[in-house]
């Protein structure tokens, strides 16, 4: 029913880099605040010297801090991996960062990036995110969705590699504003029309999303598990 309280519970969202958890998930973390949920965001990597200016990883990071308050979220947990290394990194570390957040927040719900993006920190953090969610816990999260990130969902190798097929919709009409704000306080990350990462793109696939269930905005999501 449109306007009705989704049942997500406390949500963690995993964020292989931050601006991630903006681009796939600002409205529906907007809508959840907004209903009085409690939301995590979990940023996998950071940027490292050499291959990044510890400058420039700062402002993305104070970047976050904004967005994330702009949002609503309760807590950003930094787990400083390595960015774009994720595959140089041991497993055991990436699955035993994300188990070790999993069992201290208890989320019911994860959110996390879909396994066919073209990035491998999305993959590799797909994959822990699912390692560290296990259901032979005591106790573990009951819904798992898989988020649309542009510039790295659907630019990966068509028939190659998974396709983003949405089966689950969140109504973010009113928290598509929200987003959009959130995004534009990512100033080192935006990029002009008709790149993906820009305010006008998001506002069209939030359309097009939207439109697919006849509402005006919308955030899609591939279900992984729902257990009720």
């Amino acid at each position: 029913m449109a306007g009705s309280k989704i049942a997500f519970g406390r949500t963690l969202v995993v964020a292989p880099h931050p601006d991630d958890e903006v681009l796939g998930a600002g409205g529906t973390i907007a809508r959840l605040a907004s209903e009085g949920e409690e939301v995590f965001v979990a940023i996998v990597t950071e940027g490292k010297p050499p291959s990044f200016d510890p400058a420039q990883t700062a402002r993305i990071q104070a970047e976050a801090a904004e967005a994330h308050r702009a949002l609503g979220v309760k807590e950003t947990v930094w787990l400083r991996l390595p960015a774009a290394q994720l595959a140089e990194t041991a497993h055991a570390i990436v699955n035993g960062a994300l188990l070790e957040l999993v069992r201290r927040l208890s989320p019911q719900t994860v959110l996390v990036p879909f396994v066919g993006d073209m990035h491998m920190d999305h993959q590799l953090t797909f994959t822990s995110a699912l390692v560290a969610c296990r259901p032979h816990q005591a106790e573990f999260p009951k819904l798992i969705l898989a988020y649309e990130t542009l510039s790295e969902t659907n630019w990966n190798a068509p028939y190659l590699s998974p396709g983003f097929l949405p089966n689950v919709f969140v109504d973010i009409t009113g928290h598509l504003e929200a987003k959009l704000e959130a995004m534009q306080l990512f100033a080192s990350q935006l990029r002009q029309p008709p790149h993906e990462r820009s305010i006008a793109t998001l506002r069209a696939l939030a359309t097009l999303r939207g439109a697919t269930v006849m509402t005006q905005a919308a955030e899609a999501f591939v279900l992984i598990r729902q257990v009720v």
